[in-house]
């Protein structure tokens, strides 16, 4: 693919060169088991799988105060659970209190939905269990999946025994595995799809989630799947991708993308110019995980994904060691992906194979609640249908919706706060968690974001954006929200405001931006020296911003493009 200067398609930093005698990096293939940390040691002394027999016949009869530490804040996430954050503690002194100090005794539980595929029933579900046990709160994740706020651990067994009973669960949906495996929202349904990437989400999820094999890795490790031509799973920044081409001898299969992530150092993945067909993926996925478990840094926590091994290796031998040590065969070469066709958020309605609708909607910035999910669940069945999907996009999309219930199931959605039709800027804005719950942010986002959100609405009321705009909103500098690779990213920190006062605030990130249809490959933000807005001030800054691009842009010149070529002064 061509690079386009004009969007600095910047893959990110690389490690430095090793110089002299080093510490191991904790390599298991090179420098032996042994742990170097403490998180090393707790995993090596005992599996993270471990702790829910704990967690069902110790911990939920003591309650919190009978938590091992250990468990409480390590192998806890292998089953989907964090402390949340106290509330109360001002994002100055995220840095400099311990965990503990931080936590409070309840717990975020993460529900992991693979490739975003939910029915009614399930989505009823996690509705009830979010109003029964979870104080009705409930956001939709960048990563298809569903948090839930203030659990208590004497009500995991209840929740577990209700999840399972519908086909969900919490197994490994944080901690050093497998995450959730990201998929097209559209799989199976979309009338341009290239292939339906189900049954290899399927193999991977059946075969290998929760197989102690894979359950002590570096740090986590991320997966994408896509078969349709929008590429709407930002494959560009998970461990491991796999997106949808057709190969002019081979016929249709996936280009392997490997090395992706962001959070403080972010780095884009790259392509392996390898082509899987259907059938090799779940192997070549099990191949790339294992050499993350074997070759991957352990020492140094911050160096654990997967992202630096790529860094160091490069591609060429990336694939030369998948292909030798863990497959046993060449895979065939292949071409990239071409251009995306079109917005993969899938918002609106659009029509599947079949002749029915597929409507996506989206809430303000990811945020509902347990009373939302029942009501639509209800309204989904009153139009016809039982299946949804979760997007990365913070997003839902309604499937298998009859022509003739269209119109009546966006008017419902629109009652229950989730709009088919939505501004410009409510459509594009995501935001993180936040310092509501978690014990790493430093500022307020989801409550912030929204009022941005309908602010920004008001003053383009009668015009909308000038052009589609992405505003990620992040509560610390691990971009969970994306920030590097949006229109404007914000990085959530304490800053000065005029009357010399601190306050909590973002650093301002611009230009970013993932494969799109009108961006040809993914490239960082970019950050100019001193720029940086208050809270309060986010609609001020991105209305100012884009007028001025309203203004000056050449052409179809596209935010993204303007935003590098401008001088710094116009940004400001």
């Amino acid at each position: 693919m061509s690079v386009d200067n004009s969007q600095t398609a910047n893959r990110g930093a690389r490690t430095r060169a090793a110089r002299g005698a080093k510490k191991p990096h904790g390599q298991w293939k090179i420098d032996g088991t042994e742990p170097l940390n403490a998180n090393e040691e707790f995993k090596l002394a005992d599996g993270g799988l471990n702790v829910r027999e704990r967690i069902e016949n110790v911990y939920a009869k003591g309650g919190f105060a009978s938590i091992d530490p250990t468990d409480l804040h390590g192998r806890f996430r292998w089953w989907g659970l964090y402390t949340q954050r106290k509330p109360g503690i001002d994002g100055g002194k995220t840095a400099t209190l311990e965990p503990h100090e931080l936590e409070d005794e309840y717990f975020m539980l993460r529900v992991r939905i693979d490739g975003g595929q939910l029915t009614t029933e399930q989505l009823r579900v996690i509705g009830e269990i979010s109003t029964e046990f979870a104080r009705g709160t409930a956001d939709l994740t960048d990563r298809q999946n569903i948090q839930l706020h203030w659990i208590e651990v004497e009500s995991m067994p209840e929740i577990w025994r209700r999840l399972e009973a519908v086909g969900l669960g919490t197994t490994e949906a944080c901690g050093d595995v497998p995450r959730v495996v990201l998929g097209s929202p559209v799989a199976g349904i979309s009338v341009d799809e290239l292939i339906d990437p189900t049954p290899q989400i399927d193999e991977i999820t059946d075969r290998f989630i929760g197989d102690p094999e894979l359950a002590n890795l570096p740090r986590k490790f991320k997966t994408a799947i896509t078969g349709h031509p929008s590429q709407d799973v930002v494959h560009e920044i998970n461990d491991v991708s796999f997106v949808a081409i057709d190969h002019p001898e081979h016929g249709i299969g996936y280009d392997v993308w490997v090395g992706g992530a962001l959070s403080t150092v972010p780095r884009l993945g790259e392509r392996l110019g390898a082509w899987a067909a259907p059938d090799q993926v779940a192997e070549v996925w099990h191949g790339v995980v294992r050499i993350f478990r074997d070759y991957g840094y352990r020492r140094l926590r911050n160096k654990a994904r997967l992202k630096f091994l790529l860094a160091d290796w490069g591609p060429e031998k990336f694939r030369e060691v998948l292909e030798t040590e863990y497959l046993g065969y060449a895979l065939a070469d292949g071409p990239a992906p071409t251009r995306p066709t079109g917005p993969g958020d899938h918002v609106g309605v659009h029509k599947q194979k079949d002749g029915r609708n597929y409507v996506g909607a989206t809430p303000i910035v990811g945020r509902i609640s347990g009373e939302q999910l029942t009501r639509l669940a209800d309204l989904i069945e009153e139009n016809g249908s039982t299946r949804l999907r979760t997007t990365p996009h913070q997003k839902l999309v309604i499937l298998d919706v009859p022509e003739d219930r269209t119109e009546s199931l966006i008017a419902g959605l629109d009652e229950v706060g989730l709009n088919a039709r939505p501004s410009l800027i409510r459509r594009g804005t995501i935001a993180c968690t936040g310092i509501e719950f978690c014990k790493l942010a430093i500022v307020e986002t989801k409550e912030t974001a929204k009022n941005a959100v309908l602010d920004l609405e008001k003053r383009f009321e009668e015009t909308d954006l000038p052009a589609p705009l992405s505003l990620n909103i992040n509560g610390c500098p691990n971009s969970c929200a994306r920030i590097q690779t949006a229109d404007v990213g914000l990085k959530g920190q304490m800053i000065t405001d005029d009357e010399g006062n601190k306050v909590p605030g973002f650093q301002v990130h611009l230009g970013g931006g993932l494969a799109s249809h009108d961006r040809e490959e993914a490239g960082l933000g970019r950050t100019v020296r001193g720029l940086k807005v208050t809270a309060d001030g986010i609609a001020d800054y991105v209305e100012r911003v884009a007028r001025r691009y309203a203004d000056q842009h050449d052409g179809d010149e596209t935010f993204a493009q303007w935003a590098h070529r401008v001088d710094e002064e116009a940004l400001l």
